[in-house]
């Protein structure tokens, strides 16, 4: 996916979050994201659209000191939705007023303003299928946004550490898993070494992995994010185990 489409596609998937959450319970509990209701679930995804897109204003070229940003927050979580759907249109409306590939500032691999769309994708899509889980709904995400955000998480997890700490414990001597999606055909294989992880060359994808794991886009991005059982019976966890174990236990975002 490119940057245009990933703007678009985050209007499309807050607007599904809305619809989602607009005539709901808000105090309805998220078991997706423990010790959280539907109104905490909303305001959150809120509180990272209008950071994101008060980092894009600011184009910062370091990190920021501070993550102050006025929010203008409803007294009252009924006014949740309407306000989620506000931030996403000042979003939009920052979105077009920047060059997205344009040098910026950005915790992950890319270090450009297209960076920020993207993640902010990943964030609202994500909590979406939180909210319709909560709800009893099983979320349908689209096969090329599934497929992008797993891409998404693998390429940036490496440079999460300073807000997910157990990303530091996933070293290995030289072994690797494969991702992979039965039904696009896109494949992924990660390489631990003592000094770290990371995305292997592409030239690696057609050697045996020492794990595997097999799933649709939806359920792969799901499980990665930790949304998905790995017990789920949609799954293949094939090889090492142990090594899978390692994995799921220390790559929480």
């Amino acid at each position: 996916m490119n940057s245009a489409q990933h703007v678009a596609a985050v209007a499309a998937e807050t607007a599904r979050f809305v619809a989602t959450v607009k005539t709901a319970d808000l105090s309805t509990p998220a078991p997706t994201c423990p010790g959280w209701t539907l109104a905490d679930l909303t305001q959150h995804t809120g509180q990272v659209q209008r950071w994101f897109t008060e980092l894009l204003r600011r184009r910062i070229q370091h990190p920021p000191t501070s993550r102050d940003v006025e929010l203008h927050l409803p007294e009252h979580a009924d006014g949740y939705p309407d306000w989620l759907a506000e931030s996403a249109t000042e979003a939009t409306e920052v979105f077009a007023a920047t060059d997205l590939n344009a040098p910026m500032w950005a915790w992950g691999l890319d270090q450009h303003a297209r960076f920020w769309v993207r993640r902010m994708l990943c964030e609202t899509l994500v909590h979406r299928a939180d909210a319709e889980l909560a709800l009893g709904l099983s979320p349908h995400i689209d096969r090329a946004l599934a497929v992008d955000g797993i891409d998404e998480f693998l390429t940036n997890l490496p440079f999460a550490s300073p807000f997910a700490p157990l990303t530091a414990e996933l070293r290995g001597p030289d072994r690797t898993i494969r991702f992979s999606c039965t039904d696009s055909g896109d494949d992924w294989v990660i390489g631990l070494r003592p000094d770290g992880f990371g995305l292997m060359p592409a030239d690696t994808e057609s050697r045996t992995a020492d794990a595997t794991v097999q799933a649709t886009a939806t359920d792969l991005l799901l499980l990665i994010y930790g949304r998905l059982d790995r017990r789920n019976d949609t799954l293949r966890l094939l090889g090492d185990q142990d090594l899978l174990t390692h994995w799921f236990t220390h790559s929480a975002f």
